[in-house]
């Protein structure tokens, strides 16, 4: 979300209002139920919403709660007039908020003026993305003219192999988020709202459900005012399972750029 305000609350016994600049980073598990309520106001509700996958060996593990106010999350700006607030990762010598996720994600949130240029390392095995949601960047090419491949907002871009992700706004300020994280090379079968690794799997976790046994329950709180707005913007991030780890092999490194396109739905 980008703006606006939501009540939230949890089976674990978090509430909270929530408004524009926080995080709010769930690792559902084993598992928890939880509660969001847009807040009618002067702006509406805009943001995004990442979910992720676990790895087998901690599908079941404990649920936690994370709820990170703006003034939490560490930004850069760079003389150009860049800002990076970051979410999860390390860039400059500095790391994001969140921590401790298995698959060790880079979740950047990019504002670049007009004519800015932004360069992150990423390593091969790590599959990523990049979002754009406003003006528009030329992601990739071999000069600093923004000769890559032009990702207009509001498209998806998934990243061909390279070690370095290069992207130039255009004659507008453009805004994107940069998504990274090591695959788990896993099968996944998804159904409602679960993602387990197989369908006996999902059919275990519906029956625990019904029985009353996978929520863990310590109270369903009354949501407390909070002085200032917060923000959601993202859960457990992970990568998409299945996916394989796209290796260059013993190539020169290369800019990355862009290998397909989605618009959101």
């Amino acid at each position: 979300m980008l703006g606006g305000r939501v009540e939230h609350r949890d089976s674990l016994g978090n509430a909270g209002l929530i408004g524009a600049g926080d995080v709010q980073w769930m690792t559902a598990g084993s598992g928890i139920l939880d509660e969001e309520m847009p807040k009618v106001g002067p702006r509406r509700v805009d943001g995004f919403q990442v979910w992720g996958n676990l790895p087998a060996k901690l599908k079941m593990t404990a649920p936690r709660y994370q709820d990170l106010p703006a003034a939490q999350l560490p930004e850069i700006v760079r003389p150009d007039g860049a800002r990076i607030r970051i979410i999860a990762g390390k860039i400059e010598g500095k790391t994001g908020a969140v921590r401790d996720v298995f698959a060790d994600p880079t979740y950047l949130d990019v504002a670049l003026p007009a004519g800015g240029l932004f360069e992150q390392p990423v390593p091969r095995d790590r599959p990523a993305l990049l979002y754009v949601f406003q003006g528009e960047v030329a992601v990739g090419g071999d000069d600093d003219a923004g000769s890559g491949r032009l990702v207009p907002a509001i498209r998806l871009a998934m990243l061909e192999d390279g070690e370095v992700l290069g992207a130039r706004a255009s004659e507008t300020p453009a805004r994107f988020l940069l998504l990274s994280a090591l695959p788990l090379n896993e099968p996944a079968v998804r159904y409602g709202p679960f993602v387990m690794n197989t369908r006996e799997e999902v059919a275990q976790a519906l029956r625990k459900l019904r029985d009353g046994t996978f929520i863990k329950i310590s109270a369903w709180p009354r949501i407390r005012r909070r002085p200032q707005a917060r923000f959601r913007l993202s859960r457990q991030l992970g990568r998409n399972p299945g996916h394989p780890a796209r290796r260059g092999g013993q190539r020169e490194p290369r800019s990355r750029g862009t290998r397909c396109f989605a618009s959101r739905s």
